[in-house]
């Protein structure tokens, strides 16, 4: 059973900075692309940042430049390093997990989430 666990939230005030983690059990992060996705209330889910299984980065405009993504597949755990937070960036923060290019057939996965408050 695939379980994506985060860490790291909390309350911040503005222009602070967060460590994301996602800690993965029951598959390799090795065969997975990987992503942090947010959604704030009553808004949709949407990509914050991925990072395929070659290393290769994707960012949402809005955090290039203060967020990173990256994984130790070592540990099995994927980071996201949130600089110079907003307010509007207040939401829940997911991992996902998704395998499907190396193993065809399989799942992508979700975490339960972490929450980022961003006020003063």
């Amino acid at each position: 059973q695939v379980q994506l666990v985060e860490s790291g939230g909390g309350l911040v005030q503005p222009g602070g900075s967060l460590r994301l983690s996602c800690l993965a059990s029951g598959t390799m992060i090795s065969i997975c692309d990987m992503g942090w996705y947010r959604q704030a209330p009553g808004k949709q889910r949407e990509l914050v940042a991925s990072i395929r299984i070659g290393g290769r980065t994707n960012y949402a405009d809005s955090v290039k430049g203060r967020f990173t993504i990256s994984r130790d597949n070592a540990k099995n755990t994927v980071y996201l390093q949130m600089n110079s937070l907003k307010p509007e960036e207040t939401a829940v923060y997911y991992c996902h997990a998704d395998r499907r290019r190396m193993i065809p057939g399989t799942n992508a996965y979700w975490g339960q989430g972490t929450q980022v408050t961003v006020s003063s």
